[in-house]
């Protein structure tokens, strides 16, 4: 183990980056260089959409915010009313049908021929934060459309039906601008400071990287949250958070920002009045709107020169990898978290360890046993040493000692399961095996870190070097192949 491993705050490289060749940083606002109280945020987005549903008529008053039911990285199954846990293959490791949780059987006859495909409308991936409040409600009115009380008297809707119009719900609340203009009014009760997050932008700048901002946010609340999370700390420098950046992009609709062609309008007062632009783009204005081939062109760079840090799996990570071939990082605030329960996990990792590689190995004897037993008794093979008695009695021993060592196994591999949420378990591991946030985070994050200031951490200058890959028939991985004893004959 590296000391990395230990390192809640560390930047994890999935493909090697030289950052002293990256000539420009782009970050996304919300829950990047802002990050906020999350149980906080979503409640009180949560509670505006219940809200609006009450005055739809749904008996939803008595309803609650539960931070504990859905993790970043799930995905709902809009047409059983399903939230799933998937593996990087996509087979679906856990599962819920509204709040209950399905036993094994259950989601086995409900999955066992189904692949979870994000390209179908089916699914819908939690890519961030911002989706817990949404992912919360949907389940807990799944169970009141199962007792018939939503619009009992209506036209019948189904699971896909809900999720819709919970999603417009949703995008009503925001549109409005009350639940905003809720933040803005309090920003100390929603938003984490980061006191080291001015200095790790001041670093960047001096060491001559273009500075970015592109958030879908309007102008309004970016100008007052990137005040609140950064003035405060750049005040000595008699300097403001809007002298960090030389691009400037708000309400920059993305993913379609770095996909489509869209034109720039200046934000040319504080509350937000657009004009046309009609000549190039110009450092220090904030702009709206527009599209990433323009900001290109303005930097004269392209590719990947260009580093972008942001939360959003498929907003800020997937398209701008896949369409532009920027570099990127992924801000995973929940990692800390998950590295820290790791860490806790570990010496129990390494009991849990050693009696999985003691079944193992009994697993394997028990299997030859049986093969040399079933040779001897049907007399076909090369001669059995051992009398079939003998290996009757062997049989009978090595599954008595399974089930002595299973039952050691059952609660450190039960204890493994609810590592940092009692039902979802890790954000990047489904069973044994890599969850499918895991496989998104691989494919398309050149790196990953649970926040933007332990880029303090790195430094601009530094070379990230991913770790050698390895694959299972590798001898120095430790589930590469076993050594097999040949099968006891004469």
């Amino acid at each position: 183990m590296t000391e990395q491993d230990h390192d809640t705050r560390g930047v994890f490289c999935n493909r090697t980056l030289n950052l002293r060749a990256i000539k420009a940083i782009g970050y996304d606002m919300d829950y990047t260089l802002v990050d906020y109280h999350v149980e906080a945020w979503e409640q009180a987005a949560y509670e505006r959409v219940r809200d609006r549903l009450v005055h739809r008529g749904w008996p939803v008053e008595h309803l609650r915010f539960d931070p504990e039911m859905v993790i970043r990285g799930l995905v709902v199954d809009t047409e059983l009313g399903n939230l799933v846990k998937a593996n990087r293959f996509g087979f679906v490791k856990k599962a819920t049908h509204g709040t209950r949780e399905l036993g094994f059987e259950e989601a086995r006859a409900a999955y066992a021929r189904e692949i979870v495909d994000l390209a179908e409308r089916r699914w819908v991936f939690l890519n961030t934060l911002f989706s817990l409040s949404e992912a919360c409600l949907y389940m807990q009115l799944v169970d009141l459309l199962d007792d018939g009380k939503l619009d009992p008297s209506g036209p019948p809707i189904n699971y896909r039906d809900l999720y819709e119009i919970v999603r417009k719900a949703i995008d009503a609340t925001h549109m409005e601008g009350q639940l905003k203009a809720q933040i803005m009014a309090d920003p100390a009760r929603f938003v984490v400071r980061d006191e080291e997050l001015a200095l790790t932008l001041l670093d960047q700048k001096h060491a001559g990287k273009k500075l970015l901002l592109i958030t879908n946010s309007e102008w309004f609340y970016t100008s007052a949250m990137m005040s609140f999370a950064l003035d405060p700390l750049l005040a000595d420098m008699k300097t403001s958070w809007r002298e960090l950046f030389d691009v400037l992009v708000v309400g920059a609709r993305k993913p379609e920002f770095f996909t489509t062609r869209a034109p720039f309008f200046e934000v040319v007062t504080e509350d937000g009045l657009l004009r046309p632009v009609v000549t190039a783009l110009r450092p220090g204005v904030a702009y709206f709107g527009g599209s990433a081939g323009e900001v290109e062109k303005f930097l004269g760079l392209s590719g990947d020169e260009i580093l972008y840090v942001g939360d959003h799996m498929w907003g800020d990570v997937h398209v701008t990898k896949s369409v532009l071939r920027w570099r990127t990082a992924l801000i995973l605030r929940e990692l800390e978290q998950e590295v820290a329960a790791l860490a806790s996990f570990r010496e129990a990792e390494r009991g849990l360890a050693t009696m999985m590689a003691e079944k193992e190995g009994l697993e394997r004897e028990l299997s030859r046993t049986r093969l040399s037993l079933q040779r001897a008794t049907s007399g076909y093979g090369p001669a059995i040493a051992e009398p079939r008695g003998a290996l009757h009695a062997r049989v009978q021993e090595l599954r008595a000692r399974l089930v002595t060592i299973d039952a050691g196994i059952a609660p450190l591999a039960k204890a493994a399961s609810e590592l940092s949420n009692p039902r979802w378990g890790l954000l990047t591991r489904a069973g044994n095996d890599k969850s499918h946030l895991a496989r998104q985070v691989e494919r398309y994050a050149d790196l990953y870190t649970s926040r933007v200031s332990n880029f303090l951490r790195v430094t601009p200058f530094e070379y990230l070097r991913s770790p050698r890959g390895s694959l299972p028939h590798d001898p120095s991985t430790p589930s590469g192949p076993p050594l097999v004893p040949a099968l006891r004959t004469t």
